[in-house]
């Protein structure tokens, strides 16, 4: 097994308020799609790597509680970190270092009140 996920979704209330939040904090643009009765917005991915998105969906409600997603801040969480209040989010831990060889984490509530968290190599 290469990744023990493969794909994550970050249930939304309000999917054009979240695209802002998550395209200002993480730096990139979304991908909107339509499936049955869910509209999603996917993150960046190369075809080898972990997908997700963020998912508006009748049986799907935000939560600060249960499942966490580490998203990849790539080598330094720092400048995605610096985004996050002013994109209508809050800091709940803040850079952090998990240890040498693993690399740093954060934790923050999003604008829809998910938990995520942020990981980086320093």
């Amino acid at each position: 097994m290469p990744n023990a996920i493969n794909w994550f979704e970050i249930p939304v209330a309000d999917l054009a308020r979240a695209c802002l939040f998550y395209e200002q904090v993480m730096d990139c643009t979304l991908t909107h799609e339509t499936l049955e009765n869910a509209m999603m917005a996917l993150f960046p991915a190369d075809g080898a790597g972990v997908g997700g998105c963020l998912v508006s969906h009748p049986q799907m409600k935000p939560s600060s509680e249960g499942t966490c997603v580490y998203l990849n801040a790539g080598s330094d969480l720092t400048p995605q970190l610096a985004r996050v209040e002013a994109a209508g989010g809050r800091v709940i831990v803040p850079r952090t270092l998990i240890r040498e060889d693993i690399g740093y984490f954060a934790l923050f509530l999003d604008s829809e009140g998910n938990r995520v968290g942020l990981h980086a190599t320093r």
